[in-house]
């Protein structure tokens, strides 16, 4: 007995808007944060926690991206928000070691 072809979910055009929107948002605060890594004198002070508050806000509207995506869109291709989600890692590991120098020098 053959076996029966996957029933596709219906796509959902609110899943698709939240999808793009959640996806063009990350990486908006990706390319912000990468910017602000690249020339870290554009913001001085705090700057190494407005990264790592970037970042995090990257993998998250990325991630959040990907789960609406796989959930309610029928043709859903993930590689933007995959970038996306790198660039939050990224992010996060620069600005992270920048704000525990910050740390240390205070410390001693």
């Amino acid at each position: 007995m053959p076996s029966s072809p996957a029933k596709k979910h219906r796509d959902d055009s609110e899943a698709r808007r939240a999808m793009q929107l959640s996806t063009w948002f990350a990486l908006g605060a990706g390319a912000l944060g990468v910017l602000l890594i690249a020339l870290p004198d554009l913001l001085p002070a705090g700057g190494p926690w407005v990264q790592l508050a970037l970042g995090a806000l990257t993998l998250f509207l990325a991630f959040r991206a990907r789960a609406i995506g796989t959930r309610g869109v029928n043709d859903y291709d993930g590689r933007l928000s995959l970038l996306a989600a790198i660039a939050g890692f990224a992010i996060l590991f620069f600005a992270g070691n920048a704000a525990f120098n910050v740390l240390v020098s205070l410390g001693g």
